[in-house]
C-alpha cells in the first residue's frame, strides 16, 4: 500500500473518528471520582471492542481509590510488541459537561479532555483497526489505559514500567506540540517544607515563641535559588500556609514546592540542598517531605532511532516531523528513565489543555493517525537495532 493510498484510508475514516471522539468525551472520566473512572472505563473498553474485536490477551487492575488500569493486546504478524500508552483521566471535575458540552465548531472539537487526551486514545486505537483493516504487516499491540495520569500515576505507575518492560518501543499518545513529536520532558518532584516552632502569645510573651513562618520565610529564597536556567532547572514555591492567627507566634508553617529537571543528576543536588536547609533559629526544625514524582524523559540511542523511523514515515507522506522539549512530564518519562525505547506526542493537534479553551484541530487528525499506521508498520520491517 502506497502512502497516498493510507492517506486516504484514514481521511475517509474521519467522519467515524469524530463520532468516537465525541463518544469518549461524553464519558466524564475525572481523577478523583472512582465511580466515573469505572464507568468510562467500561463504556471505553465496550467502544474497543466495536472497533478491534475480542483482544488477545486482557489484563485489568484494580488500583484501589485511582482509576484502573486496562492493558488489552492484539497479536500481530511480525515478532515482537509495541506498546501503545494512553490515559483515558483528565482534570475536568463532574458537572463539567453540562456547561461546556462537545461541540464542533470551524474544524475544532472542543470540550473537557478533548485535546488531553482522549483524541490520542482515537487515534492509537483506529490506527490497529486500519492496520488490521489494511491488511498491514505490524507486531502485536498492547494498548495501555491508565486513570490517574493527571495526578501523578501513583498507582498505575507499577504497570506502565512492567508492561514496557518487553517491547520494541512504547508510542505516547498525549498531544503534541504543534505539530512536533515530544522526545525530551523534564522530570518532576513534588516537595514539602514544613517549619516547626514555638507558640506563644505575640503580645504578652513574643520572646517565649519561635516563629514557624518567619522560620520559613528565611529558606523560601534559598529553595527559589535551586534553580538553574543553565541546567534547565526550575523551582516554584507554589503554596505557602501556616500559623493560627495574627496575634499568635506560629508554631507551624509549610510550603509546596514544584521542582522541574532537565538532567537526571539534578535529583541528588535538589534532594541534598533540601535537607541541608537549616533556619538561623535553632528552636525551630524543618521536615523535608516529598518524592520525585517522575524522571525526566532523556533521549538514548533507542528514542532516537525510533524518532528517525517516525520522521522518515512522515517524510513519505510529504511533511516534516519535528521533535522537541517540553516541561511537562507524561506517563512515557516512567519508560525512558528506564531506558527504553520511547516517543511522545503522538496525540492531537491543538492546544489549551487543562483550560476551557481545550480543543483538536481536526483536519490533522487522519495524518497523525497515517503516522502511527506507518510507523507501526515500519516497526514490523525494521531492525531496531539498525534503524
Amino acid at each position: 500500500m502506497t502512502p497516498s493510498e493510507l492517506a486516504a484510508a484514514t481521511q475517509r475514516a474521519l467522519p467515524e473518528m469524530i463520532e468516537d471522539l465525541r463518544t469518549l468525551v461524553e464519558l466524564e472520566t475525572p481523577s478523583n471520582n472512582k465511580r466515573l473512572l469505572d464507568a468510562g472505563l467500561a463504556a471505553i473498553s465496550d467502544w474497543i471492542d466495536e472497533r478491534l474485536g475480542e483482544p488477545d490477551g486482557t489484563e485489568r487492575h484494580d488500583c484501589g481509590e485511582y482509576g484502573d488500569v486496562l492493558a488489552l493486546t492484539y497479536r500481530g504478524t511480525a515478532p515482537g510488541t509495541v506498546l501503545l500508552l494512553c490515559h483515558y483521566d483528565t482534570v475536568w471535575p463532574a458537572g463539567t459537561l453540562a456547561e461546556w458540552p462537545f461541540e464542533v465548531v470551524d474544524g475544532r472539537a472542543c470540550g473537557p479532555g478533548v485535546f488531553d487526551m482522549k483524541t490520542g486514545i482515537v487515534q492509537a486505537v483506529w490506527s490497529v483497526r486500519l492496520l488490521r483493516e489494511l491488511g498491514l504487516p505490524h507486531p502485536s499491540v498492547r494498548l495501555l489505559l491508565t486513570g490517574d495520569e493527571e495526578i501523578g500515576s501513583l498507582a498505575s505507575r507499577r504497570h506502565i514500567e512492567r508492561l514496557s518492560e518487553d517491547v520494541l518501543a512504547t508510542l505516547v499518545f498525549e498531544a503534541s506540540l504543534d505539530g512536533a513529536v515530544k522526545t525530551s520532558r523534564k522530570g518532576v518532584g513534588l516537595f514539602d517544607v514544613t517549619a516547626y516552632g514555638v507558640e506563644s502569645h505575640a503580645g504578652l510573651d513574643p520572646f517565649a515563641g519561635a516563629s514557624a513562618i518567619h522560620a520559613l520565610a528565611e529558606v523560601i529564597p534559598h529553595i527559589a535559588a535551586l534553580g538553574s536556567a543553565e541546567r534547565g532547572t526550575t523551582v516554584n514555591v507554589g503554596l505557602i500556609s501556616g500559623g493560627t492567627g495574627r496575634n499568635v507566634v506560629a508554631a507551624r508553617a509549610s510550603c509546596g514546592i514544584d521542582v522541574r529537571i532537565a538532567e537526571p543528576a539534578e535529583m541528588e543536588r535538589i534532594d541534598a540542598a533540601l535537607h541541608a536547609l537549616t533556619p538561623s533559629d535553632p528552636q525551630v526544625r524543618l521536615a523535608v517531605t516529598g518524592e520525585w514524582n517522575r524522571p525526566p524523559m532523556v533521549p538514548d540511542d533507542g528514542s532516537r532511532r525510533l524518532y528517525k523511523q517516525a520522521r522518515a514515515v512522515a517524510a513519505e507522506h510529504g511533511w516534516v516531523l519535528e521533535e522537541t522539549a517540553v516541561g511537562g512530564a507524561s506517563d512515557g518519562n516512567f519508560v525512558a528513565g528506564l531506558g527504553r525505547p520511547v516517543l511522545d506526542g503522538l496525540g492531537a493537534l491543538g492546544s489549551g489543555a487543562h483550560a476551557r479553551h481545550e480543543h483538536t484541530v481536526l483536519a490533522p487528525v487522519p495524518a497523525r493517525t497515517a503516522l502511527t499506521v506507518g510507523l507501526l508498520r515500519a516497526l514490523a520491517v525494521a531492525d531496531p537495532e539498525t534503524a
